[in-house]
């Protein structure tokens, strides 16, 4: 079995990768990087990251970064957790693939635009509008998820990590003030996703993680637009 350490921050998108470990039921190491000291710019972390960012997934001392790729290989390298629907088949695995794609490149930018536009743009008079394009965004998209879920239980025909990054989406909107009554669906997905024992045991991890950087005086909180 390979040796894991996975770096995380809490309520970051490294909670998608963080219940897919607890999903395989493997252990795994956990350390919190704490961005507000400045862990993430580290020579040791950026060494093995050098992007700067979470998540960071070591396997065997090697690096993997980025949601999409982790996930891939946790699914494949634990086919007993039957994370994702891999089936070998280069058309079916690639409309997988999509799906974490259209989370990762699609939902998430927009989950940013909506809680920093800081990040997208210096000139203060324009957050507002940074923000209702992104809300716009994301009502175009969430539609799409509740329309999907009127016939089905999960995304998929089973659970599969692609609910566990729609959940850590609706989670991030939602903390953001996104208005989510039209999307009754998606709302019961992501309450089963988190009632879930493993969704539960990262929870509970960072909820530790996020009260000892409350102690220390060390919780990012994005600044006000």
């Amino acid at each position: 079995m390979p040796a894991l350490k996975l770096f995380y921050a809490p309520g970051a998108c490294s909670r998608v990768s963080h219940i897919a470990l607890e999903e395989t039921g493997a252990p795994f190491d956990a350390e919190l990087i704490r961005f507000m000291k400045g862990d993430h710019r580290s020579g040791d972390y950026l060494r093995l990251n050098p992007k700067g960012k979470v998540p960071l997934l070591v396997v065997d001392g090697g690096p993997l970064t980025e949601n999409v790729a982790i996930l891939t290989y946790l699914a494949r390298a634990f086919p007993e957790g039957r994370l994702l629907p891999l089936r070998d088949d280069p058309f079916l695995d690639a409309q997988v693939t999509s799906l974490l794609a259209w989370c990762s490149s699609g939902l998430h930018p927009l989950v940013n635009r909506l809680r920093m536009p800081q990040m997208t743009c210096d000139q203060p008079e324009s957050f507002g509008r940074i923000r209702a394009m992104a809300a716009d965004g994301l009502a175009q998209n969430f539609q799409i998820v509740e329309t999907h879920l009127a016939e089905r239980e999960w995304y998929l025909d089973d659970f599969s990590l692609v609910d566990v990054y729609l959940y850590w989406v609706w989670f991030r909107a939602t903390g953001s003030g996104f208005q989510t009554s039209g999307f009754p669906l998606y709302a019961n997905l992501c309450r089963r996703v988190t009632e879930r024992p493993a969704a539960q045991r990262a929870l509970a991890r960072e909820a530790e993680a996020e009260a000892l950087l409350e102690a220390q005086g060390l919780v990012f909180r994005p600044p006000a637009a």
